[in-house]
């Protein structure tokens, strides 16, 4: 049973509490939690209050070790975790900061196709996507990359697919960073991750990935929602996948070499799993070379999944996708390391943010954004479980002044997969939530339905409205479920 959180928190408002620097002596910096009264019993239960005190630890570590809402136990940090660290301060970059899968995230899809026009097709729709979405462990697709497309993937990403005719470049322009983040490095690469790599673009994966046919059923600012071309009524798609069994090796190489690191540069932390190295050191360069390959082929692989999606929606209406209105809304990533300029006690500083199980949240106005949404402010997308809702937010000011512009990326679980397993056995959830709610779910394995079951999730709707009431995001949007392919 893992160990419980045993110290006391700090109230400092109805969103906000903290875990004080004296809990453990070694923290540079205190651990601030955002949550609300009823979500923090389930919190405190979870060994993941004792992770956001250990990244405390971390050499370079500026303002606070963050927790957002949906926080739970994660390798080495939480997932829900966010970390700036200084590198001109002996700042470090950790992989358990990023995780395993690689900028997993999420891209929503608008239509101009309504309700009303869905029904007659959507069984027809949701079945024909699960069987031309390559989906499952360890899947592959027909879209297959040589050595040389691998390393144009790693250095152009979402690019490539584009420039193969798996999408446009319009598409380019609404995904976070343009689907490219530069600085990878193709030699920071092992050749067990190259050859993980080479046939899995446009697949779906396993585990909590997901393709989601959704409908919008509410508005909660027409301003923005207008922004981002959204409306009541629309149906709308998800997309949920990383960079796959890639992502997980190059996370798996340098997690291994990275302990090493703890005694060459005399660094303490209380945890191996935060294994790290000065964001400035060969090690830490190497890392962030070959992380951000990984980025960039989750950015790919997102692409390539939208244009799997986009060719069985033409199929199924016999039209095209722009005659359909399949346009991307946004793209952003979930977990990542990268290099951004935030102000530190009134200066400006290039910090290395993680973000592992977190959404990138720019405001109004943010250099960053694409000119469409410069008004509103970044969409932030956050996906509920498979058998209620999610929302599409706003980024809001409060992020940048708080939480280096991060806020909540899911509901996050409350069940390991193994609980949830245990406690859905002889069930059949899809039969379940087509009865309770007639959404249809295409699955490879029972098993999967089982982890992913709703019961293994916090309630999407508490941890948004944290997210929303401590001003690091402002709903935009809702959305239902109506058919979901699961791996």
């Amino acid at each position: 049973m893992a160990q419980a959180f045993d110290g006391k928190l700090e109230k400092l408002d109805h969103f906000r509490w903290k875990i004080p620097q004296t809990y453990k002596p070694g923290m540079r910096v205190p651990g601030l939690i955002y949550a609300s009264e009823s979500l923090l019993p389930g919190i405190l239960n979870d060994k993941a209050l004792e992770q956001v005190a250990n990244v405390a630890f971390l050499p370079g570590i500026v303002k606070y070790s963050l927790a957002m809402p949906d926080i739970h136990w994660g390798y080495g940090f939480s997932i829900g975790g966010v970390a700036a660290t200084d590198p001109d301060n002996g700042g470090v970059i950790s992989p358990g900061g990023v995780g395993y899968d690689i900028n997993c995230g999420v891209r929503l899809v608008r239509s101009d196709l309504m309700l009303d026009d869905l029904k007659p097709r959507l069984e027809t729709l949701v079945n024909s996507l699960f069987n031309n979405v390559p989906s499952g462990v360890g899947s592959s697709g027909d879209i297959r990359a040589s050595a040389k497309d691998e390393e144009e993937i790693f250095l152009k990403g979402a690019m490539w697919a584009v420039k193969k005719g798996y999408g446009v470049k319009e598409d380019l322009e609404f995904t976070e960073d343009k689907g490219a983040i530069e600085g990878a490095d193709p030699s920071k690469v092992s050749k067990r991750a190259y050859e993980r790599g080479k046939d899995q673009s446009g697949t779906l994966g396993s585990g909590n990935h997901f393709l989601e046919i959704q409908v919008i059923d509410e508005i909660y600012d027409e301003k923005k929602a207008d922004a981002f071309g959204l409306f009541k009524g629309q149906v709308t798609m998800m997309i949920h996948s990383g960079s796959r069994g890639l992502g997980y090796q190059i996370c798996d190489d340098y997690v291994k070499s990275m302990v090493g690191c703890l005694d060459r540069y005399k660094i303490s932390v209380p945890d191996r799993q935060l294994a790290c190295a000065p964001v400035n050191s060969p090690e830490g360069r190497a890392y962030l070379g070959g992380m951000k390959c990984a980025a960039n082929y989750a950015w790919t692989n997102r692409q390539c999944l939208m244009h799997l999606t986009r060719g069985v929606f033409e199929k199924v209406f016999n039209k095209s996708w722009s005659a359909l209105g399949l346009r991307l809304v946004y793209d952003v990533a979930h977990n990542i390391a990268k290099m951004e300029k935030h102000k530190v006690e009134g200066k400006e500083k290039l910090l290395c943010v993680h973000r592992k199980g977190a959404t990138r949240a720019f405001p109004p106005g943010h250099v960053d954004l694409p000119e469409q949404y410069k008004q509103a402010g970044q969409p932030v997308i956050i996906p509920g479980d498979m058998g209620t809702v999610s929302y599409v937010l706003a980024g809001a000011p409060g992020a940048m002044q708080e939480t280096f512009g991060s806020t909540c990326h899911g509901a996050g679980r409350c069940l390991s997969r193994s609980s949830a397993i245990k406690a859905c056995h002889g069930r059949q959830i899809d039969k379940e939530l087509f009865n309770k709610s007639g959404i249809i779910i295409r699955a490879k394995t029972r098993g999967t339905l089982a982890e992913e079951a709703p019961e293994a999730y916090k309630d999407v709707n508490e941890v948004v409205d944290v997210v929303h009431g401590a001003g690091l995001s402002v709903k935009v949007a809702r959305m239902r479920p109506l058919g979901v392919i699961k791996g």
